[in-house]
């Protein structure tokens, strides 16, 4: 279950919550994002103030955001405006981005200790469909590897068999 805690006041914010930590995922933040029902937690490459200014140009909508030092406490906090620059009091390792709301809802004022839970990630799959029709043996390539011909094939071994008989 994804969720933001505010560890100093036990309060939780359960919703989506993803992760920007490669330079595309930062780069790409919330801009253009319709209708922001998600966190998104920025891991910066260094604890810096600078690194840690944000812009909301091209943003559709306001946002509330948390910067935090590298333990997680809770150096600056603002409901940020649409095409403005901000920079965070102190230095801030992670960025906490998300709707307007996050920050009453989690209670969160300055030292405060944040923690997260993003939601999980699927990996994307691809289908792939085999050219070769009918039976396929790979038991000569060498990769400890063998295909049936059908399923009817397989039913009729028994799937303990079977896997013995590959290899």
């Amino acid at each position: 279950m994804s969720m933001i805690t505010n560890e100093t006041k036990g309060t939780i914010w359960h919703g989506p919550v993803r992760v920007a930590d490669t330079f595309s995922k930062r780069f790409r933040g919330l801009m253009l994002a319709r209708g922001i029902n998600h966190a998104l937690v920025f891991i910066l490459p260094a604890e810096t103030r600078i690194n840690a200014s944000i812009h909301t140009f091209f943003m559709l909508s306001d946002i509330d955001v948390i910067w935090l030092d590298s333990s997680r406490r809770v150096v600056d906090l603002k409901t940020a405006k649409k095409w403005r620059l901000y920079a965070p009091k102190k230095a801030a390792k992670y960025i906490i981005e998300g709707p307007v709301g996050l920050i009453k809802a989690l209670e969160v004022e300055e030292g405060d200790l944040m923690s997260w839970s993003p939601t999980e990630e699927k990996g994307k799959t691809i289908p792939v469909k085999s050219l070769i029709p009918g039976k396929i043996d790979l038991k000569g390539s060498g990769s400890g590897v063998a295909m049936m011909e059908g399923v009817q094939e397989v039913k009729d071994k028994g799937a303990e068999n079977v896997y013995a008989d590959s290899f």
